[in-house]
């Protein structure tokens, strides 16, 4: 175990989340993240494949993500809020508002590719 990944594992023991104070460091993280997502992605396609056998079948993944997109975004509304409240920078801010928007909007995609699913009910399609 990394030494990162030790006093991360602390801190989320405690429910505490690491900032980081350079780009440097948080780059190295997104680049972490990717290749964990996409390794990952490889084995759920896979998986998908296998179980996916109809349109309806599709509907209980698509709902899942849905539900905890919804919740990363009102989360982020909340983050917004106080960066706000706190006179945060306003490129902080922007950014913010950007993604609270794009995580609304995918909210909005999901539910249509969940309710999609349902026109192709025990068709086989």
């Amino acid at each position: 175990m990394t030494r990162r990944s030790l006093m991360d594992a602390a801190a989320a023991r405690f429910g505490w989340r690491r900032a980081y104070g350079d780009t440097t460091e948080v780059d190295a993280l997104l680049t972490e993240q990717s290749e964990t997502a996409y390794t990952a992605a490889t084995e759920h396609a896979a998986l998908a494949t296998g179980k996916n056998h109809d349109a309806l079948a599709v509907q209980p993944g698509v709902l899942d993500v849905r539900g905890r997109i919804l919740d990363d975004a009102l989360y982020l509304e909340g983050v917004l809020t106080g960066a706000r409240n706190r006179g945060l920078p306003s490129e902080v801010i922007e950014r913010l508002e950007d993604v609270v928007d794009h995580a609304h909007e995918l909210t909005v995609l999901l539910a249509d590719a969940a309710r999609a699913t349902t026109a192709y009910a025990g068709s086989g399609n």
